[in-house]
């Protein structure tokens, strides 16, 4: 008679297996959820990106709503000797120019030493407003006196030329005095001895050493304006650019001009058209990312099966509505005058995708034959471009602002759900690896005990054959 045996883990069924085919069952609510949190985040990174590029564009819109937003020009001059920069403020317009003086710092230089004749070196410098500031080295060295004068505030610097020797052969310096400031205003006049020296009238004159010199004097840039003419006038500076010598305009000059040079000032159309470009192409940016998010994905398996993705932005009304309102925004009439005439299009594609495109060439004509009318449109269309942005990327009621904090919050909601579910899934899987623990101690008590009956029985059958013979 052959043994009893009870199929079950003691013969070798994967308890393992069969739980996390169980537990694959289980989890399919979870998954879903998971794959809805993994939706919801890529919708949301896709939305702040857009949110993003839109708050961008309301502050670019903000600079260019502001009357001098295409307001640029250029400046030339007839002369290499003169440059000139226009910035905020300019004009267009020319003027002629004659630069008779270019601005230097007061230069002078000392008598030679071997060390400072005085001790302790004390010396007084006056600044051009008549103020005086005193100073006085540490030893009768050179260098002590030197560093001295460059720790002052008098404004001046000072260093030490080697000059040749003495008749002793020790060596010589000068002292060589610059002042720190361009300019008449910054000249100087120094002194050996005090301030107190110098009241009671007992102080010295450096400049009166035998050798001493100044050898720049002080001075300031000096140009002449309608040379020749009753209107002629001489304007001055401490440095050599004349700070807004037409409004906005800076002239720079770099050696004496023996005729007058023309400086002339200009729209600088190229500039202009950059700015309006620029803002135009990230108006298209936008509405080309939003296309995109709308568009739907087709792919074929290994099997030939299709599946279709949609696309992230796909039947969302709210990105539907920031695309009208931008591209209304960009190319609705304004006070019954098209975009169109200073370059700013409407495009339409043939799947009747529309977006906003720039003709320069369109908007330079537009500014050479009306400035004003040109900037004004623009201003217009930039506020109302700023105002679509803002509906949309305000950051408590914009209408994407609150879809992404609402996106967020159900996701938060999610991963609460599955947090709950695997505090309950870990539990089934718990109870099932218990249950089948339960089982394989079970089917191992039965098999024990199969094998003992089976060998009660074997017992009794070779009993009952000795007995018969």
């Amino acid at each position: 008679m052959t043994g009893i045996q009870l199929p079950g883990l003691a013969t070798g069924l994967d308890s393992a297996s069969l739980i996390a085919s169980l537990m694959q069952l289980y989890t399919a609510p979870e998954n879903v959820i998971k794959a809805k949190i993994t939706t919801d985040n890529s919708k949301i990174s896709d939305l702040q990106y857009l949110n993003t590029q839109i708050a961008a564009l309301k502050t670019a819109a903000d600079v260019n709503a502001k009357p001098a937003a295409l307001a640029a020009f250029t400046a030339s001059a007839s002369n290499p000797a003169i440059t000139a920069k226009a910035g905020s403020g300019a004009t267009p317009g020319s003027i002629d120019i004659s630069v008779t003086q270019l601005a230097q710092a007061q230069t002078s230089v000392t008598g030679t030493y071997t060390n400072w004749p005085d001790n302790p070196p004390t010396l007084t410098i006056v600044n051009s407003s008549g103020v005086q500031t005193q100073v006085t080295a540490v030893t009768t060295s050179l260098d002590d006196v030197v560093v001295a004068i460059n720790n002052s505030a008098a404004g001046v610097t000072a260093q030490k030329i080697a000059t040749g020797t003495d008749g002793s052969g020790n060596p010589l310096y000068r002292l060589q005095l610059t002042s720190k400031q361009s300019g008449a205003a910054g000249a100087f006049q120094i002194y050996r001895g005090s301030t107190a020296d110098l009241a009671a009238g007992t102080a010295t004159d450096l400049m009166s050493d035998p050798g001493a010199a100044t050898i720049k004097v002080a001075q300031d840039a000096s140009a002449t304006l309608w040379a020749g003419t009753a209107a002629q006038q001489t304007v001055t500076s401490s440095s050599n650019t004349f700070t807004n010598l037409l409004p906005g305009v800076d002239v720079t000059a770099t050696a004496v001009t023996s005729a007058p040079t023309t400086l002339t000032v200009s729209a600088d159309v190229a500039t202009s058209s950059k700015t309006a470009d620029t803002f135009v192409t990230s108006i298209g940016t936008i509405l080309a990312n939003i296309l995109n998010g709308q568009k739907t994905a087709t792919s074929t398996d290994a099997t030939g099966a299709t599946t279709t993705k949609l696309g992230t932005f796909t039947g969302d009304s709210n990105i539907r509505a920031v695309n009208d309102s931008l591209i209304s925004a960009a190319t609705d009439p304004v006070n019954g005058v098209s975009p169109s005439s200073i370059g700013i299009n409407i495009s339409v594609d043939g799947n009747f995708n529309a977006t906003v495109t720039f003709d320069p060439d369109k908007f330079a004509a537009a500014m050479a034959s009306d400035p004003d009318g040109t900037q004004s449109m623009f201003n217009a269309i930039s506020a109302r471009v700023s105002s679509a942005a803002n509906l949309v990327s305000d950051p408590f009621q914009g209408t994407l602002s609150s879809e992404i904090k609402n996106a967020q919050s159900e996701v938060s909601d999610l991963n609460d759900q599955v947090a709950s579910w695997d505090t309950r899934l870990a539990a089934r899987q718990a109870a099932l690896q218990q249950t089948y623990a339960a089982l394989e101690v079970a089917v191992n008590k039965l098999n024990a005990q199969g094998s003992y009956l089976t060998q009660q029985l074997a017992g009794l059958t070779n009993s009952s054959s000795s007995s018969s013979k």
